[in-house]
Order: structure tokens, then C-alpha cells, then sequence
């Protein structure tokens, strides 16, 4: 009997079909993947609330004033006593006005004062002016009319010559009326420097205001 020729080709074809036909029974199914859980987005935390500002010229305040209004941040209110000596007196008094509050911006890195200072009744423009003729070495006086918390202001702003300095710096000021007199809010400055970077306290002061 007569056997069939393998050629080399036919017998590589025969061992391939055999080793595929033993990968196939041999081989392991693939294990199943499963999906772990989503991580889950981190809870929204509440920003804390802004305190609200501190105010001065109300009750329990540190001064006793017929108006209110904010203080900047960092800013100490400190009520000013009239002296007894006459002499020392005199500089509590500027014009019409005595000083009754200053607010100091130094613990705000400045150097300066938000000073408050009181009039008779009449007209704030008046005691505006007698303010500032007072104010020795006071040029470029320029008036508006402008706006506060508590409505219509009279705002001054003027330049005051430092002599020891050798130049002028600006300073400026609002009036306003109440029942009890004339308020005069006033910024001053150790220099425009100074004076300009301190502007939003004096803002402050004039946006919030409120006769009590």
C-alpha cells in the first residue's frame, strides 16, 4: 500500500492547523474588568461671610457724633477732648469747626487722619469756607456740590503749602447739615502721596454717612 507524499509545505500547513486548533481548546477565557466607582466631585465649600464694616459716631461707638458712617479697615476712631488750657484749645479749632474725632490710618500702613469736626447750624457751605480760609497756606481752593449717604454735600479739595517740606500737598473735605449742626469730614495726608492712597477711606466715609 502506497502512502501519500508530504510535500514540506502540506506538512507546515498540517502542524500550524493543529497548534491553532490546540491554542483554541486551551486557551482561558479573559478575566472580566469591572468598572470601579466614579470618583465623586469634592463638596462646594461656603466662602465665609464678609464681616460688615465698622462704623463710627453711633452708639457705643468711639465717638459720640450727630452723624455715622464706616471705617476703613484697620483705621482706629478715637474721640479728641478739648483741652482746658486755652492755648492747647485753640488747636482743636480750625474756622467755625472743632474737632471732635480722629481716625488714624497708621495701623493701615499710612500716615494720616480722617479728623471729624463740628459747626453751628446754617449752611455747610458757609462753615465749609470758614474752614478752609482758616487753613493757613491754602491755594487752588476749588467747591463742588457732590453726595453722601445722607444726600447733598458741599466737597472741597485745595492744595496747603509745607514750608519745612519745601512743597504743597492736597488735602480735601466734605460738609454736610444735620439737626444738630454742621459736619466737616476732613482728609489731610503727610504728603499727596500719602493723601491719594488714603482716598478710599475718605470715600467711605462720605458714601456711608447717616445723620443719627
Amino acid at each position: 500500500m502506497r502512502h501519500p507524499v508530504r510535500t514540506p509545505a502540506s506538512a507546515a500547513a498540517t502542524l500550524a492547523a493543529a497548534l491553532l486548533l490546540a491554542g483554541c481548546a486551551d486557551a482561558e477565557p479573559m478575566p472580566e474588568i469591572a468598572q470601579g466607582p466614579r470618583p465623586s466631585a469634592a463638596p462646594a465649600t461656603k466662602a465665609p461671610a464678609a464681616a460688615p464694616p465698622r462704623t463710627v459716631g453711633g452708639a457705643g461707638s468711639a465717638c459720640a457724633l450727630p452723624v455715622s458712617f464706616a471705617v476703613a479697615e484697620q483705621w482706629a476712631p478715637k474721640a479728641v477732648e478739648a483741652p482746658e488750657d486755652p492755648e492747647f484749645a485753640a488747636l482743636t479749632r480750625q474756622g467755625p469747626a472743632t474737632v471732635r474725632c480722629e481716625v488714624d490710618a497708621k495701623p493701615a500702613g499710612h500716615v494720616g487722619f480722617l479728623r471729624v469736626w463740628t459747626a453751628g447750624k446754617g449752611s455747610a457751605r458757609a462753615a465749609l469756607e470758614g474752614f478752609v480760609a482758616a487753613e493757613r497756606g491754602a491755594s487752588a481752593v476749588a467747591y463742588r456740590e457732590s453726595r453722601s449717604g445722607a444726600g447733598p454735600v458741599t466737597e472741597v479739595s485745595y492744595t496747603v503749602r509745607d514750608e519745612a517740606a519745601e512743597e504743597s500737598k492736597e488735602e480735601r473735605a466734605f460738609a454736610v447739615p444735620t439737626p444738630k449742626g454742621t459736619v466737616i469730614v476732613h482728609l489731610g495726608g503727610l504728603d499727596t502721596g500719602e493723601h491719594r492712597a488714603m482716598l478710599p477711606a475718605y470715600e467711605l466715609a462720605r458714601t456711608t454717612l447717616k445723620p443719627l
